[in-house]
């Protein structure tokens, strides 16, 4: 098997895992490394807003609805995570 197809494989399972699944994963690798949970959870807030903002194209409005949070509340994140 080519390594191309073995990552295709490898996504296809990852893909099938639950979202806890996938987050034990991580979380597994992270600690591994020994990364402090306060940076792991920066970390994740920024890639979650990341993702966020493209899927809505920018529009705090909607970003805000979609992470249950208050718009001022994503901007408060928002610059706070650039720091």
């Amino acid at each position: 098997m080519k390594s191309w197809e073995k990552g295709k494989n490898m996504d296809k399972d990852f893909n099938q895992f639950t979202i806890h699944k996938k987050m034990e994963i991580l979380v597994e690798e992270m600690i591994e490394k020994e990364i402090p949970l306060k940076e792991a959870v920066n970390e994740f807030k920024k890639v979650f807003i990341q993702i966020a903002s493209k899927k809505y194209k920018g529009n705090k409005t909607q970003m805000a609805r979609a992470l249950g949070v208050h718009r001022n509340t994503l901007s408060n994140l928002t610059k706070n995570l650039k720091k």
